[in-house]
């Protein structure tokens, strides 16, 4: 990289786009602000998919390595946070075609998520017998356990949309699948979790 390129007042309040043009014309600074803003939530969605924290820290990595290197690619007419998470994306999928990973994931407001025409599922008001009761650290793995068991192609979008927020168009542009695919994925991945907690929520 060229000469460092200093901006009056620095780039941290810059949004993603004018940091990465920043960093194009050789303000190191704006990539570790991009670094700053994503690293964390990369490492999280990635381990979501891989179940392995420490390889999803090493893909996180590559996946800012890869933006070093071709953020001269990224096309300023859609969202950085697109273009980055189809990066991280395609390097975790890379990753699960080659190994076979196990484990429980964090997932976030995970009761919310499952919701029927547009409402919170409901939940009986009833007492469960103490026999039959789950207690949080078993009833919360269930749960984890349920999106975990979902197919690749249900559950990376539905992690995409319910636990890293992103729009639909996002996904679309993530995945670079249709519109109607993703919506129809991310249904099918909430009518699966419905069947197979039927008993728990």
């Amino acid at each position: 990289m060229a000469e460092t390129v200093a901006y009056a007042g620095g780039v941290a309040g810059f949004r993603d786009n004018a940091l990465v043009t920043a960093y194009l014309e050789g303000n190191d600074e704006a990539f570790r602000v991009l670094v700053s803003r994503y690293q964390g939530k990369l490492v999280n969605y990635i381990n979501t998919l891989v179940h392995d924290y420490d390889l999803a820290v090493d893909l996180a990595q590559e996946t800012f390595i890869r933006v070093f290197r071709y953020a001269d690619r990224y096309k300023g007419d859609y969202q950085f946070s697109t273009w980055i998470y189809r990066i991280a994306t395609n390097l975790a999928i890379d990753e699960l075609r080659r190994r076979e990973r196990k484990g429980l994931f964090s997932l976030r407001h995970m009761i919310g998520l499952f919701q029927k025409d547009g409402k919170p599922l409901a939940i009986p008001d009833v007492r469960p017998t103490p026999e039959r009761t789950l207690d949080g650290k078993e009833r919360l793995e269930k749960l984890q356990g349920a999106v975990d068991s979902l197919p690749q192609k249900y559950r990376v979008p539905f992690l995409l949309k319910e636990v890293e927020d992103l729009s639909y168009e996002e996904i679309c542009r993530v995945l670079q699948i249709s519109m109607g695919t993703v919506k129809s994925r991310i249904h099918r991945a909430k009518m699966l979790l419905r069947e197979k907690l039927a008993g728990i929520l």
